[in-house]
């Protein structure tokens, strides 16, 4: 399976599915790739704040991808001429050889609407994915949470995408402790430096996980990919 990083919490996975998540691309000063280069099956949406709800409206209409995220956004995005798959924090389902499971996340979820008013949709997200024989936990926008032990004690985690960019996420020493609850064998970290407001050191941060834990982490630019 191949692991691509598009750039800020956006992830392409190619294996017995085709998946991006959180595809904010157009509009996304760290990207590299444009939006017409992914044909893809699933879409998964951790929330519905613009920088993670991005291009995936238009990305499910070219393609017929699934957007798969919590009721509000499913129906947000169904309302809007998707094809969706609703589930909730908790919830998991299996589509064809993958399967999906949603997390808790500490963050918000909203749209701003022509006029101007904010529009709440439900409650944010992370997911884990089992595909390819591999388990993959994307953690969305978050907070450090104790119940992260709770995600690395039922699951054998491969990967574990991150956030380290601070201010709206968790920042690299709360990353760094979601490591060790988490245990994961690798770790990439996403969600920072899209913006001078969200710099940090990913090689600090690497430094700090590979002395402090087992985890081995992985740091790639927009536009990178590795094998899992």
């Amino acid at each position: 399976m191949h692991i691509h990083f598009i750039g800020h919490a956006c992830f392409y996975l190619e294996g017995q599915a085709k998946i991006i998540i959180d595809p904010f691309i157009s509009g996304n000063p760290a990207a590299v790739q444009s939006v017409e280069e992914f044909n893809v099956d699933y879409i998964l949406l951790s929330h519905a704040h613009g920088d993670h709800l991005g291009d995936a409206l238009q990305i499910a209409k070219r393609t017929g991808a699934v957007i798969v995220s919590v009721y509000e956004v499913a129906a947000y995005c169904s309302g809007h001429g998707a094809k969706t798959h609703a589930m909730h924090i908790g919830g998991s389902h299996r589509f064809g050889d993958i399967r999906i499971k949603l997390t808790p996340a500490l963050h918000g979820s909203s749209v701003v609407t022509e006029d101007g008013r904010v529009e709440t949709l439900g409650n944010p997200c992370g997911f884990i994915i089992n595909m390819n024989g591999k388990t993959i936990y994307h953690s969305g926008d978050t907070g450090l949470f104790s119940d992260m032990g709770l995600i690395g004690k039922f699951n054998d985690l491969d990967l574990a995408l991150l956030p380290i960019g601070d201010n709206f996420t968790m920042g690299p020493e709360d990353a760094l402790e979601a490591v060790r609850f988490l245990n994961p064998k690798t770790v990439i970290p996403m969600h920072y430096n899209t913006w001078p407001l969200i710099e940090q050191d990913a090689g600090l941060f690497k430094n700090n996980v590979e002395k402090e834990t087992m985890s081995q982490v992985v740091i790639l630019k927009p536009g990178k990919s590795c094998r899992l």
